[in-house]
């Protein structure tokens, strides 16, 4: 088996042929001599039967690639590392917006005799600490971005030979991949979500068995950063063999 690193796009399903052409009008013929009718044993031997093929039966199994990844105990692990060292920055960045509303606040109650001055000493100010949130906000989501990114990937490239395995021990045929992810690389158009079908909770199981990891105890999500199932878009190359 090739094990390069594919989760099939499509379900390619063989329709059998029909079971025959219908059968065309006799054409009427001349009459013929008595003499040189055909007898019987002369006549045209019958067409055989046109006998359609079994359509090919195959074994699908589903899984959301992305989702059950970081649905793991190391995954989960590994997302609240990555949570615990971006919350001083974090707390940081909240800092920041307190200082900017307190401000708005403050030209907002000012006195009518505030002298022009004033006033935009502080829409100064304002404008600077909000320029600096922007950039800070936007530089500390890349790297929150990058560095859960590189995670997740690090788990991915583990979890898919757990995967193949159960697949290939199972007896699967064709394995889908239903991540809801925005870039899922292969996209379904259409499935029925069979509970008999979906593999995803049986590999994640599969998984931590064989990759023993305390499960980390949830928390809620972060205003700033996303939940971790929305955020790695990729699914990556195993590991070449």
């Amino acid at each position: 088996m090739n094990r390069k690193f594919v989760l099939l796009t499509a379900l390619v399903a063989g329709l059998p042929l029909a079971a025959g052409a219908q059968a065309s009008p006799a054409v009427p013929q001349p009459a013929q001599p008595a003499a040189a009718s055909q007898t019987p044993s002369q006549a045209a031997p019958a067409a055989p039967p046109v006998v359609a093929p079994s359509a090919y039966s195959a074994k699908i199994a589903l899984i959301a690639f992305t989702e059950a990844v970081m649905a793991t105990n190391e995954g989960q692990q590994t997302l609240a590392e990555i949570q615990k060292k971006y919350e001083p920055k974090q707390v940081q960045l909240e800092g920041l917006n307190t200082q900017i509303e307190g401000l708005k606040k403050q030209l907002q109650a000012a006195p009518a005799t505030l002298s022009d001055e004033e006033r935009s000493t502080i829409m100064k100010s304002i404008d600077t600490k909000q320029k600096q949130l922007d950039r800070d906000s936007e530089d500390d989501k890349t790297a929150y971005q990058a560095d859960l990114q590189e995670a997740y990937g690090k788990v991915a490239q583990k979890f898919y030979p757990v995967l193949q395995d159960y697949v290939d021990k199972n007896g699967y045929t064709v394995l889908l991949n239903v991540s809801e992810q925005q870039g899922n690389p292969t996209p379904v158009m259409w499935t029925k979500r069979d509970p008999n079908a979906d593999i995803t909770e049986a590999v994640i199981a599969a998984y931590n068995a064989s990759h023993p990891v305390a499960p980390t105890a949830p928390s809620a999500p972060s205003a700033t950063h996303p939940k971790p199932a929305t955020t790695p878009h990729t699914t990556p190359k195993p590991p070449s063999q």
